[in-house]
């Protein structure tokens, strides 16, 4: 027999109503997240030399291409062939459901596009992203606590959370399930502060950004073993589709950014000594 301590019971409406206009906090928490790491990623990027009159196309874009990109590889792990019969579905954002590994493959390619588009620095961009992810990340997850759609398996811990709203996503109401959605609010908190600790330290261009990536991957292969096979199935190996994700992103893309980090490193130094050069000689 089991003993349940203490509950978190959550009764909050995912969806609350505006006069005729129908709110998704999912949806509210997501566009604060936006507000706010912008103000920490735009200055960021202006004082490590990316033109202001820049800034507001490259987040747009890139903000654009993370929204579809997270939902894309969300529709991608739920089973494409419902969207096929739903396709309004496929962009339903404001409903919940966005794979962030999804929205970090987009978001970066629209960087790496936008930046030998406009002639700005890869590597202080991809910082900057980071930046944005680490800090809207944890205000964004705030929406998924009330929808009660990152749950993990049924516990009796004293901060387990139990969902009383029908219209909530836990998959039993009443049941009290372990809140990864709030896990990883901490986890991404705590990463934060790594990357504003390495920029302190005064890292080179670039290695923010390779850190947010790598441990972000870390993180996630940990906290899906927590998460409830109901929602998020085995895929293989006795993975989810996200752990399977953040091997490949460790095993692959981590050292591709980083050969690519070091190559660039290289040409940089390179051009500083032919450019110094004559200056040494005269």
């Amino acid at each position: 027999m089991s003993f349940q301590l203490a509950l978190i019971k959550i009764g909050i409406d995912p969806v609350f109503q505006l006069g005729p206009l129908s709110i998704h906090w999912y949806g509210v928490g997501y566009a604060v997240a936006i507000l706010v790491a912008l103000q920490v990623a735009l200055p960021y990027a202006e004082r490590h030399g990316v033109p202001r009159q820049r800034l507001g196309l490259i987040s747009f874009w890139t903000i654009v291409a993370g929204l579809v990109g997270g939902r894309l590889f969300y529709d991608l792990q739920s089973g494409a062939a419902y969207y096929f019969t739903h396709p309004l579905e496929m962009v339903a954002v404001w409903q919940g459901g966005m794979a962030f590994f999804g929205a970090i493959f987009l978001a970066g390619l629209a960087l790496l596009l936008l930046s030998w588009r406009l002639r700005v620095s890869f590597w202080v961009l991809l910082d900057a992203g980071a930046l944005f992810a680490a800090v809207g990340q944890p205000i964004g997850r705030v929406g998924n606590i009330i929808n009660g759609d990152i749950l993990g398996y049924p516990s009796n811990l004293p901060w387990a959370t139990a969902y009383t709203n029908p219209h909530s996503f836990a998959p039993e109401l009443g049941v009290g399930y372990q809140p990864v959605a709030a896990y990883e609010i901490l986890v991404i908190l705590l990463l934060l502060g790594v990357l504003l600790w390495m920029r302190h330290r005064g890292v080179p261009d670039g290695v923010v950004g390779i850190t947010y990536i790598g441990l972000y991957a870390v993180s996630q292969f940990g906290l899906f073993f927590l998460r409830n096979p109901v929602n998020v199935p085995v895929i293989a190996l006795g993975l989810k589709q996200a752990q399977l994700t953040a091997v490949g992103v460790l095993l692959i893309g981590v050292p591709l950014l980083l050969l690519a980090w070091r190559l660039s490193q290289r040409q940089r130094r390179t051009a500083l000594q032919v450019g110094a050069g004559p200056v040494a000689q005269a």
